[in-house]
């Protein structure tokens, strides 16, 4: 609970590739030509060529997340509670660099062990001033051991 108010963790950068957007592209069925079609979008927006989804952006915490902050001593795994806040502030350009930076900014031990964290984060553009998104993020880190599980 120290740690609260404090910065815990800054992952390592990341390139977000073309093949990474065109991948996030078919998952989801979003296939808009600023994201999948890199000389229109190089004519007809204001980037140079495509820009990676906003929500590929976000999906990437849960990677960069695992680089920055060491999981929580007694606990099993994590898991999304959801955001309480999403801000894009910038495009990522294909063949960018993002990472992520992790505040800590809220954190409670429910009666059944599950510990609820709340994250500040910001996922950092390399050589933007402006970051491609900031957030609240809400997890929740499960104990190793639940109430009334026995070890066998």
């Amino acid at each position: 609970m120290a740690m609260v108010g404090t910065e815990v963790g800054v992952s390592e950068w990341r390139t977000v590739s073309q093949e990474m957007i065109d991948q996030f592209a078919a998952a989801t069925d979003d296939h808009q030509f600023i994201h999948t079609d890199p000389d229109r979008a190089a004519r007809e927006t204001p980037y140079g060529g495509t820009i990676a989804h906003g929500f590929l952006t976000l999906s990437l915490l849960s990677t960069l997340i695992f680089e920055a902050v060491p999981t929580l001593e007694g606990t099993s795994m994590g898991m999304n509670f959801g955001f309480d806040r999403v801000r894009f502030m910038s495009p990522v350009k294909s063949g960018g660099r993002v990472r992520g930076r992790f505040l800590l900014a809220h954190m409670k031990v429910r009666p059944s062990g599950i510990v609820e964290t709340h994250y500040d984060v910001t996922i950092e553009v390399e050589n933007s001033v402006k970051p491609a998104l900031t957030a609240r993020w809400l997890t929740l880190a499960l104990p190793a051991e639940l109430p009334g599980q026995s070890a066998a």
